[in-house]
């Protein structure tokens, strides 16, 4: 029987920047997909814009054992004043990513259930994700729903 590994979720702090940006990296290159830097030089960047985005970009980490394995951000946005409403704000799932070896093992659902506690508190009117096709039933369990009104658009 192996040995149970403990993981807990909590808000990430600029001081996960490299923690984050390391996932991140992890996340591209694990694919095969020519990242296009080094390794160094991205995490450099990606934590210098994490500190640049605190406010309107919410990380949440995933630990297991002290080590990052997961991660997800909530971008939170200001939406046009209404007369009797006149703070209004939304949010947007974006980049979540759980290390192959821990996938389907929870860690994706203890992210989105921090993510969403996060945007009750906040007081957002919706949350929206855009999913790859093996996360939907993710998302779908954590309260997610299609909407026949939602459009985007795509640049070419």
């Amino acid at each position: 029987m192996g040995v149970e590994m403990r993981v807990t979720v909590r808000a990430a702090t600029a001081a996960d920047a490299e923690a984050l940006g390391s996932l991140r990296w992890r996340w591209v290159t694990e694919g095969g997909d020519d990242p296009g830097t080094e390794r160094a030089a991205f995490v450099e960047f990606f934590a210098a814009w994490v500190g640049d985005r605190l406010p309107t970009h919410l990380a949440f980490l995933a630990e297991a054992d002290g080590e990052a394995v997961a991660m997800a951000w909530l971008m939170v946005a200001e939406r046009v004043p209404a007369p009797a409403q006149p703070v209004r704000r939304c949010g947007d799932v974006q980049s979540v990513y759980v290390v192959p070896e821990l996938r389907d093992s929870g860690v994706g659902a203890a992210l989105m259930e921090a993510v969403l506690a996060r945007a009750r508190r906040l007081d957002l009117e919706h949350v929206t994700v855009h999913s790859s096709e093996r996360a939907v039933s993710l998302y779908q369990r954590a309260g997610f729903q299609h909407d026949r009104c939602w459009l985007s658009w795509q640049a070419e």
